[in-house]
């Protein structure tokens, strides 16, 4: 394998010539530069880019802090960190995954202050966010996917969960569903603030208000066995409900079962859909899902172009977007089984 030393003999000058032609930290002469990069490709050579980097005090590289340990990464994130990873190197970047809690902010204080990357992506956030604090003291680049409760002068790209919220619950009402159930994350997410637990809880309210619907609203940890209870516990202190909307795909297996051991079919006695979940999980199960599909891989792109634009000097203004999800209708929503029920009597 070709080294910086091979280079500089074969183009005649000094190692730290060559240095200087590859970082840009010393100004040399354009045939002196020509010749340089001429004889690396000759030889083959790839300078290291993290030495590259350092020596000009940039990294090239942008951190994806991704802090969920209660669900972890599923389906519906993966999508965001590969196309957040796509956007990257389509703009001369790399990105990493930072996945770890880090509970102290002063973890993510030595973290940046090492110099290892330019800028980070916050997903996750909650709406008092002690990394997005962390990050406006230091005044060290970032944006987020999600947002915070106090969003001045940061650029963000966001799901618009109170108009998912209302299309999802429209969607059911015009199929005669007047008792909705929603599941969303866990209780303890909720309290500690997820911007996406509140905001989609509140929305909720709201709608089934506004509608004159009955709704109810029920917390879950993300799993398949905290569905099948949290179903079983729905349906027996609401033996009304007809349908159920999930902002929790991890507990789908578990409410489908639920759904079977009472010998019910989906959607001929009980409607489900989920919001904010991937089209690939809402596929694989049986029957497919209806869901509001999440534009995760504008969100990934451009929660990396937002900040890849702080970091090139070209953002004058922070940026701002909320992006809706899309309603697709598969088979596991249909009319209510109470309207049915009425009217085969009324054929009768």
């Amino acid at each position: 394998m070709p080294t910086i030393a091979d280079v500089a003999k074969r183009a005649n000058v000094a190692v730290s010539t060559v240095s200087y032609a590859i970082n840009g930290t010393r100004p040399i002469s354009e045939e002196t530069r020509q010749r340089i990069f001429a004889a690396m490709d000759e030889l083959g050579y790839r300078p290291n880019a993290l030495a590259r980097g350092l020596a000009s005090k940039r990294s090239r590289i942008i951190a994806l802090l991704f802090a969920a340990p209660e669900r972890g990464l599923g389906i519906t994130e993966l999508e965001f960190v590969t196309s957040a990873a796509d956007a990257a190197k389509e703009n001369g970047y790399h990105l990493v995954l930072w996945s770890s809690e880090m509970n102290d902010p002063e973890e993510l204080r030595r973290f940046t202050q090492q110099g290892l990357v330019d800028g980070v992506v916050v997903m996750e956030v909650h709406l008092d966010d002690n990394h997005v604090n962390m990050l406006r003291e230091i005044s060290f680049p970032f944006t987020m996917i999600g947002r915070c409760a106090d969003t001045d002068d940061i650029s963000y790209v966001d799901i618009h969960f109170e108009q998912t919220i209302k299309e999802a619950v429209q969607y059911l009402a015009e199929l005669g569903h007047t008792n909705i159930a929603f599941l969303n994350h866990s209780q303890a997410e909720f309290d500690a603030g997820y911007g996406p637990a509140v905001r989609a809880h509140t929305r909720f309210a709201q709608v089934v208000e506004t509608m004159e619907l009955t709704g109810v609203t029920r917390f879950c940890r993300a799993t398949p066995l905290a569905g099948w209870e949290a179903f079983n516990d729905l349906l027996t202190a609401h033996p009304d409900l007809t349908a159920l909307v999930a902002m929790n795909d991890r507990t789908i297996p578990g409410i489908m079962q639920a759904i079977a051991e009472r010998g019910w079919r989906i959607p001929d006695d009980f409607s489900l859909m989920s919001v904010v979940s991937s089209a690939r999980a809402a596929e694989m199960m049986v029957p497919p899902l209806t869901t509001m599909d999440p534009p995760t891989a504008e969100l990934g792109r451009l929660g990396v172009e937002l900040l890849i634009q702080q970091l090139e000097g070209q953002a004058q203004n922070a940026s701002q977007m909320l992006l809706p999800c899309r309603l697709v209708v598969r088979d596991s929503s249909g009319p209510c089984r109470r309207i049915q029920s009425s009217k085969q009597v009324e054929d009768q």
